[in-house]
């Protein structure tokens, strides 16, 4: 099934991740319609792309989030749905939260 018109998510920062995307704690967005269905392998992407604001270093690593960025799914962890494999949908509510603080 491709996704025609696009695709309404949310996406919340805690823990500091917030401050690499402009300060916002949560962002509501509609990711562009493609060929197949969004990933948080491609989200990923996109939001490097379009949203991260300065120091992608901190957030990604390679094609996934750094090491200590937990990574939330409608309040579910994402090791549960398979991670970069997991298929986005609609009105999905994705959460970054940074674990590592600064002292």
């Amino acid at each position: 099934m491709s996704q025609q018109q696009g695709l309404e998510i949310t996406l919340e920062f805690g823990g500091g991740a917030e401050l690499l995307f402009g300060n916002l704690k949560k962002h509501q967005v509609t990711l562009p319609a493609c060929e197949g269905k969004w990933t948080i392998r491609s989200l990923l992407t996109w939001m490097k792309d379009n949203l991260l604001k300065e120091r992608p270093e901190l957030f990604i690593q390679g094609e996934t989030v750094r090491p200590g960025i937990l990574v939330l799914v409608n309040d579910a962890d994402w090791e549960l749905l398979g991670q970069l494999d997991y298929e986005i949908e609609a009105k999905d509510n994705i959460l970054f939260i940074s674990t590592l603080h600064g002292g």
